[in-house]
């Protein structure tokens, strides 16, 4: 599941308990989910990031579950965002993990990429390679690539896992994802169970906001820890005049095509994203976000939900 900002931090806490006991043992966050005063309410004491949320919440269960986090970005104290370019910028960011979890070697660091820096790819994952030797983190991963940044990081470390925008909606990186599972890679899908409104269509005004807003999936942000700082490559982009009202067009057809299906399974529309994201591979994994009990056991069961040929062919 995935933590981001903004969560009361007492219910926060229950949500990711019961979610261990549910069987969850990927935990998925990073170094800027924060609130934009930095501060999250609502417990004993005020907990900053939702890394150390999850620290406070997941210490007794470590050996448990794998907490995987995001670096890259960076927010700064007036709310924007910038990007961490630098070697030394991006150790920073993991030393900062290493800090709010209490650990001594974070278990997977996902690499985000922007289009906007100046550091060149192999700069900045080699920097985390060198951390990986050090012992500070176990395994690499990245975010937001193509297929050649995927072919470019190889080259220089093991890559565990590949986090992209991927859903009913959004099918720009089937390639990767079948890439992924040949090689061994885990793909992870960001906002698996958002539907058509936030996935397709041109990205403009308020939807381009990303970071700056606390939109909501489930109970979690949607800004742009999907998109990031830049837009997602398959998302982003300038998007105009025919090619954008057609992606419209088809993602309102399988909002619908969802929507039947999950009345034909007497399940939400959530639940059905999440067995077709689930469906893609063995390789795949969904990371949905909540900030309820509910939400999350829903989400859980999502996992038994059989999805048929007929349905699958209907949301092709």
């Amino acid at each position: 599941m995935r933590l981001t900002a903004d969560p009361d931090t007492s219910e926060a806490i229950r949500v990711l308990r019961r979610a261990v006991e549910l069987g969850v043992d990927h935990f998925d966050t990073a170094a800027f989910y924060c609130s934009p005063g930095g501060i999250i309410d609502g417990g004993p004491g005020p907990v900053r990031h939702a890394t150390e949320l999850l620290g406070a919440a997941l210490g007794s269960y470590r050996k448990r579950v794998l907490i995987a986090t995001k670096i890259g970005p960076l927010r700064m104290p007036d709310g924007h965002w910038g990007a961490a370019e630098s070697p030394a910028s991006l150790r920073g960011q993991v030393e900062e993990n290493l800090r709010r979890l209490g650990v001594e070697a974070l278990d997977l660091v996902n690499l985000r990429i922007t289009r906007n820096v100046a550091v060149p790819l192999a700069e900045r994952f080699g920097a985390l390679a060198e951390m990986r030797a050090e012992g500070l983190i176990r395994q690499l991963g990245l975010s937001n690539i193509g297929l050649a940044d995927l072919d470019e990081a190889t080259r220089i470390a093991p890559v565990a896992c590949v986090q992209n925008a991927y859903s009913v909606e959004v099918r720009g990186d089937d390639e990767l994802l079948r890439v992924c599972g040949e090689r061994g890679i885990a793909f992870v899908p960001f906002f698996a169970i958002a539907g058509a409104r936030r996935e397709s269509g041109a990205r403009t005004g308020s939807d381009a906001r990303g970071e700056s807003g606390a939109r909501r999936e489930s109970g979690t942000r949607a800004g742009s820890d999907a998109r990031g700082e830049s837009g997602a490559r398959a998302e982003s982009g300038a998007r105009a005049g025919s090619d954008a009202r057609g992606e419209a067009g088809g993602a309102r057809g399988r909002d619908a095509a969802v929507r039947r299906v999950a009345e034909r399974h007497g399940v939400t529309e959530h639940q059905v994203r999440l067995a077709w994201t689930l469906h893609q591979g063995p390789h795949v994994l969904a990371i949905p976000g909540t900030g309820k009990v509910g939400h999350l056991e829903q989400n859980v069961a999502a996992a038994a939900v059989q999805l048929t040929g007929t349905d699958l062919a209907e949301l092709a």
